[in-house]
């Protein structure tokens, strides 16, 4: 048996713990499924043998995928931030969440079909947004408030005014 991580993501479902975590390991790099563990008992939301436990990686981060029924359900007070290094990088993260039952937001978030929030940030958007000309910054910032998906040219084309 593996170690476990010192701290894991626990992400709460009502019952779609596996397919989330397929999905994210398909999505992404770096994120795959480690172990699917089956009810020893009945239990509230389920039956001995479903699916209790998913352990699962997303780009790197430990998770935990526990479907233990409806009572919870996710909020943006916690996201998942995916950097990317282009366009056709951030099209193809945010096209993914997004066409797959998901829902755009503000910004640059968007969330899964299991409700669960993203923020798929350019690299190129932290770095407008935190220019050292605060002028730049903030006609970077006005930028990004206007968009859902993050438009790399226009955040780029504000930054130099």
């Amino acid at each position: 048996m593996a170690t476990p991580a010192k701290n894991t993501v626990c992400l709460w479902f009502d019952g779609s713990a596996e397919e989330a975590a397929r999905f994210y390991a398909d999505t992404f790099p770096d994120s795959f499924v480690s172990a699917v563990h089956r009810a020893p008992g009945d239990f509230p939301s389920g039956k001995e043998g479903d699916v209790l436990t998913v352990e699962f990686t997303v780009l790197g981060i430990p998770c935990l995928g526990l479907n233990v029924g409806p009572e919870f359900t996710h909020s943006e007070a916690f996201s998942f931030q995916v950097s990317t290094s282009d366009q056709a990088e951030t099209d193809r993260y945010w096209n993914a969440i997004v066409g797959n039952g998901g829902q755009e937001s503000a910004c640059g978030w968007c969330k899964d079909k299991w409700g669960v929030s993203w923020q798929v940030t350019p690299v190129v958007l932290i770095e407008a947004i935190t220019a050292s000309d605060p002028a730049a910054a903030k006609r970077a910032f006005a930028a990004m408030m206007q968009m859902k998906k993050i438009d790399i040219a226009t955040i780029e084309a504000a930054r130099n005014g």
